[in-house]
């Protein structure tokens, strides 16, 4: 994964509540178990009318939302299930980080073992950011607010690492538990 220190980019104001993973990528739109190819189906609900022909009232078909890489919404973002197609989604079409009140835990983790930041902002806080957002993740600043995130998934951003090269940074303590517990337990070594 691409490490995250600090990121500019055009933000996308989707400020409503409980939007859940059906919403930002529904069922029918996942062709594929790749984490690749699902940005056509992204909020495809709204995205859409009439089939497959361009809601021009919905923000990311109206320009320069298009290419937005900042998502900025409500209350309980990701809510409904542990879908990390949505979070695949978000990534493909280019978002790298989401700005919002709150998350359904599942996706909040899902976000940042993807690569994507997950900022919790109040209301008031998210209705200051402009059209282009600025973010210093080592300085923890969104513009002119800061924001809280656990050190570990912070690290895990900055570091632009994997559940799997995470694990593996600590190979020798687990090295080293894996030989004392076989001295003490030779048993259940083959």
């Amino acid at each position: 994964m691409r490490p995250f220190i600090k990121h500019t980019g055009i933000a996308a104001r989707f400020i409503r509540d409980n939007i859940d993973t059906d919403q930002i990528i529904p069922s029918r739109e996942m062709k594929t178990v790749s984490k690749s190819g699902l940005k056509d189906g992204l909020f495809a609900g709204q995205r859409y009318i009439s089939g497959r022909k361009s809601n021009p009232d919905f923000i990311l078909n109206q320009e320069p939302y298009g290419e937005a890489s900042i998502l900025l919404s409500g209350k309980n973002f990701g809510c409904g299930s542990s879908r990390e197609h949505a979070v695949w989604a978000l990534k493909d079409f280019g978002f790298r980080v989401v700005i919002a009140e709150s998350y359904g835990e599942i996706f909040y983790n899902n976000c940042i073992r993807n690569g994507i930041l997950a900022v919790q902002l109040s209301a008031d806080e998210i209705s200051t950011l402009g059209q282009t957002v600025k973010i210093d993740l080592p300085q923890q600043k969104i513009d002119n607010h800061y924001f809280d995130i656990p050190v570990a998934d912070k690290n895990i951003l900055i570091e632009g690492m994997d559940a799997i090269s995470a694990t593996l940074k600590q190979k020798d303590k687990i090295d080293e538990f894996f030989e004392k517990d076989e001295k003490k337990f030779g048993w259940k070594y083959p």
